[in-house]
């Protein structure tokens, strides 16, 4: 099962990153690899509710829909596929670390990722995939941190 794990000093506290985080439509502002997201239905983040979006990996455009299965505010969130040519489990953990959060975030794909490019390619596209997770939250801890608005109840 290829997994792709990282994680990111944010200097925000866990509340904030979790505002910011849990909101689908926010996934495209910091994940470059998420072409766009939405919540189904338009209702807030919880426990059984589902998003769709698409995403690009490699160059290979798919479309999916996920439910989360674990929203614990603010310090897990876990969504799981439900649709879509790859199947995949994301969980995102926040935790305090010294003035702001930690946040660890793990991507499970539980047919590999050569269900898109074949089993050979599955090496390749994980190395790739974890450097842009890690750009990835690299981006979302400077936006966190240059716009302390995010994340804010008000702006959530």
């Amino acid at each position: 099962m290829p997994v792709v794990e990282e994680s990111v000093h944010i200097a925000r506290p866990p509340q904030d990153v979790f505002n910011f985080v849990s909101k689908n439509e926010n996934i495209p502002v910091w994940d470059s690899s998420v072409l766009h997201a939405e919540t189904i239905g338009g209702v807030p983040e919880a426990l059984g509710i589902r998003a769709q979006g698409a995403s690009k990996v490699m160059g290979r455009k798919f479309d999916w829909k996920a439910e989360i299965t674990e929203y614990e505010p603010p310090g897990r969130i876990v969504s799981r596929s439900v649709d879509g040519p790859l199947e995949f489990t994301i969980t995102t953990t926040l935790e305090p670390e010294g003035d702001g959060t930690r946040l660890n975030y793990r991507i499970d794909a539980a047919s590999g990722l050569g269900g898109v490019f074949g089993k050979l390619a599955d090496r390749l596209v994980e190395k790739a995939q974890a450097r842009t997770v890690r750009a990835n939250l690299e981006t979302l801890a400077e936006l966190l941190a240059e716009h302390p608005e995010l994340g804010t109840k008000e702006s959530a």
